[in-house]
């Protein structure tokens, strides 16, 4: 995660954001795990890269995968604990260090908090931490630039067209994609992208 500011909106409004995104009305998210989820052997390692509370690592772990989580937020760290026995590694991305661990990794509205700068630097650390052929999905937020939302957390926002090629550019090969709409925990409306890619 980008900052303090943000960092402290996620501690001061975990349940609201553990409710918000437990109760999703968005039907694509279905075909995004499963996506997700095909391309991953049996008794997989995945990483959930900013699990928030952790209502899906807890999803790949009663499919039946290994799952490492982390979030930079204690507050989202000791939700996710509590609601789904979740032990959450509490950090940044910038953590992600591994080399050839995971079969997955899924980035699930939780890079878009990464200044527009640094993608390609924590893009690249994702493909390394990847077995080769390794699964990643990754959801952003669609727009231009970058900034704060009424909230204090900071965005940074792309079209399809940039993502696709800072996917291309880290090493990875797009499998999928799919737009939707959400409302989010500020409580605006914003349209989105899930790309799914392996390494």
């Amino acid at each position: 995660m980008s900052d303090d500011r943000t960092i402290s909106v996620y501690n001061d409004r975990a349940a609201d954001y553990a409710e918000l995104v437990t109760s999703s009305k968005d039907s694509g998210e279905e075909a995004d795990f499963h996506a997700f989820t095909f391309r991953l052997p049996k008794d997989g390692t995945v990483l959930d890269l900013g699990c928030g509370p952790g209502h899906w690592a807890a999803r790949l772990r009663d499919a039946g995968f290994r799952v490492a989580a982390l979030d930079a937020s204690p507050e989202m760290a000791e939700a996710a604990r509590a609601a789904y026995g979740i032990e959450v590694i509490t950090a940044g991305f910038e953590a992600l260090d591994a080399e050839a661990v995971f079969d997955g990794i899924w980035a699930y509205f939780s890079l878009l908090h990464v200044p527009r700068a640094e993608l390609a630097i924590h893009l690249s650390s994702v493909h390394r931490a990847l077995q080769p052929g390794g699964a990643f999905c990754l959801s952003m937020k669609l727009g231009q630039g970058e900034g704060r939302d009424d909230l204090g957390r900071f965005y940074a926002y792309y079209s399809e067209e940039e993502l696709q090629g800072k996917l291309k550019a880290a090493g990875f090969t797009i499998l999928g994609c799919r737009h939707g709409h959400v409302k989010g925990l500020a409580g605006t409306g914003e349209d989105f992208v899930v790309l799914t890619a392996h390494a």
